[in-house]
């Protein structure tokens, strides 16, 4: 027979909407908070249908087994290492698979930046389910979420929430951009993090991890905002800043090391960068 919840071993919190009420007019709170939070482990049978949504966000991690989501009247399925999201007001219905019942973790959010955030993760109502690049990173995070809302709803607690469902978000975005290991970004990225001390050909390096230029240097702007070259230069300059920092090399060997022969074209190239010369950022006070 379906279910809502009951399932062995599950965890539940759901914050009272007097509680929620008060949270949504406070100053963090307001921005991002989660009403509700659990864990349902191997969940068989487990259906949830509402035919007009609900004021929240839905967010639930699939962490493993699979199941199955209709969003606005489009049926989706829903497998580990993915995360559905249903946004609020949507109609919508989803539940367990019956040979292979899911496991998952899942909120439900409020607040002024969640719009922004939803966004951000790529997700909707025409695409609500979306992979989760880092498993274990949205799990221990998810975990926060509901350990804290377990021990009470005071708004700190509450604060805690929000602050961790933020990280949660962001963290899905962030591992969604990023390079799985292996594939030709992150060989690309890891072959010019150990060649910090010559210049790189952006055709050489796509024939070496075996893509196209262009669709290499779309890679790189998807993941970095910005091309091959200047996300070797920006791993450069970063080499620069921890030598001036950290050593009394001079302006010249520091050049060298991060493949500048002329210490005079690294110091302008320096400066364009960081509105100081290599001397003058070496010796402003930081921290």
């Amino acid at each position: 027979m379906p279910i809502q919840e009951g399932f062995h071993n599950q965890r539940l919190t759901v914050v009272p909407r007097r509680v929620v009420v008060e949270a949504i007019s406070r100053p963090v709170t307001r921005r991002l908070m989660v009403t509700d939070t659990g864990y349902y482990p191997n969940a068989a049978d487990h259906l949830m249908r509402r035919l007009s949504g609900i004021e929240e966000t839905i967010l639930i991690l699939c962490t493993a087994g699979t199941g199955w989501a209709n969003v606005g009247g489009t049926q989706h399925r829903v497998g580990a290492n993915t995360a559905l999201v249903i946004p609020h007001g949507i109609p919508h219905a989803y539940g367990a698979s019956a040979d292979n019942p899911w496991t998952i973790w899942w909120c439900h959010l409020r607040g002024a930046d969640l719009t922004e955030l939803i966004e951000e993760i790529g997700a909707g109502a025409s695409r609500p389910v979306v992979p989760i690049g880092r498993l274990d990173r949205a799990i221990a995070l998810i975990d926060e979420i509901v350990t804290i809302l377990e021990r009470d709803h005071s708004p700190a607690s509450l604060m805690g929430a929000a602050g961790a469902a933020w990280k949660l978000l962001t963290q899905i975005v962030v591992d969604r951009t990023m390079p799985v290991p292996g594939d030709p970004l992150q060989r690309a990225m890891a072959y010019l993090a150990e060649r910090l001390d010559r210049t790189v050909r952006v055709a050489d390096l796509a024939a070496l991890v075996g893509v196209s230029p262009s669709h290499l240097s779309a890679l790189f702007r998807r993941a970095t905002g910005g091309g091959v070259l200047a996300h070797h230069t920006a791993l450069r300059m970063a080499q620069a800043r921890n030598l001036l920092d950290t050593t009394d090399a001079t302006v010249a060997a520091i050049a060298r090391e991060v493949g500048y022969p002329d210490p005079f074209y690294f110091s302008r190239h320096f400066k364009r960068m960081h509105e100081a010369s290599p001397t003058e950022y070496r010796n402003r006070a930081k921290g």
